[in-house]
């Protein structure tokens, strides 16, 4: 019997790779035949899953941080001439210590500088991950370094939410804090970004809050924002690889009602179901069941991630095949 190890992230504990290698290990081991198929949506780890299923040349580029040291920027060059880039390199949370986590003051200018060395580089279209970043600045600091420079290019946002702009759902009010916004912050930032003109076309458009306000920066120059994890499944032709396999295994760190909206986690689930390919949900956490599904908790010591994930891989694997 068949199956797939496709997992994405768990932030800050497992890469997607190595959650898939721990829950392949697991199924091998309990006698299925088990392939590895990491899956992302744009986050962090999104060029990495595209490199194990299509291959590439990673490239580096300078560029600065979110609060302007200078950086080493890794971005994925694929066959096809298309360029794969996370925004999170030059722009990312995990460039930050806790303490300076400050949306007041960060800016996205890095992005603008590296997606402008990339444009030199890759002949096809750049696909930008939006996921994981540590600004709110509307992509002003982007805009001001890449100028007129990417208009003319192929650019696609992919987005892992539908936010727009600004509300209750917007760039700085549902997800300045975890950002390090005070409310006091987060008010001034949604006044911020509601004052800036370039933007205002693009408000509404699903996508348009992400990343702090870069889905719909992106936008303005021409860009087109496209959900993220339909976007990498296609790539890596995820629906054909599910097709005969008899059982799909997924999660991520924390699952929640959010996971099946617009998340990897929720578009494995969705192209299994329309196969008839059963398919079972892992968290690290498991805070909320989505609808119509029961998720499996792993003990929650990130030290034990990887043995947690071996040792679900072999009991699905010995449930599957009906071995006590």
């Amino acid at each position: 019997m068949r199956a797939l190890a496709s997992p994405a992230s768990c932030k800050g504990v497992l890469t997607a790779i190595e959650a898939a290698m721990a829950l392949a290990a697991g199924m091998r081991n309990a006698g299925l035949d088990a392939d590895e198929l990491p899956v992302a949506d744009g986050g962090e780890g999104t060029a990495e899953v595209f490199a194990a299923s299509l291959g590439g040349e990673w490239r580096q580029a300078p560029a600065t941080d979110p609060l302007g040291r200078p950086v080493r920027a890794r971005y994925l060059v694929l066959e096809d001439g298309s360029a794969v880039v996370e925004a999170a390199e030059a722009v990312g949370l995990r460039l930050l210590a806790q303490d300076e986590l400050d949306p007041m003051r960060t800016s996205s200018r890095g992005l603008g500088e590296l997606l402008v060395a990339v444009s030199d580089e890759a002949a096809g279209p750049i696909l930008i991950g939006l996921g994981d970043t540590a600004t709110v600045d509307g992509g002003a600091g982007m805009l001001e370094a890449a100028g007129d420079r990417l208009r003319s290019r192929d650019l696609q946002a992919l987005c892992d939410v539908r936010s727009p702009l600004l509300g209750e759902r917007g760039a700085a009010r549902a997800f300045g804090p975890q950002k390090g916004a005070s409310p006091e912050q987060v008010e001034e930032l949604e006044r911020r970004l509601a004052g800036m003109d370039e933007l205002r076309p693009f408000a509404e458009l699903p996508g348009a809050g992400a990343a702090g306000g870069l889905g719909a920066a992106i936008a303005s120059l021409g860009g087109r924002l496209v959900p993220g994890a339909a976007v990498v499944l296609e790539r890596i032709a995820f629906r054909a690889q599910v097709a005969g396999a008899d059982l799909v295994v997924t999660g991520e760190g924390t699952i929640d009602r959010s996971s099946t909206e617009g998340k990897a986690v929720g578009e494995v689930l969705r192209s299994c179901r329309e196969q008839g390919v059963r398919c079972e949900l892992f968290g690290g956490r498991v805070e909320e069941a989505p609808p119509g599904t029961s998720p499996h908790a792993l003990s929650g010591d990130p030290a034990r991630a990887a043995d947690d994930l071996v040792e679900l891989g072999g009991r699905l694997g010995r449930l599957v095949l009906g071995v006590a």
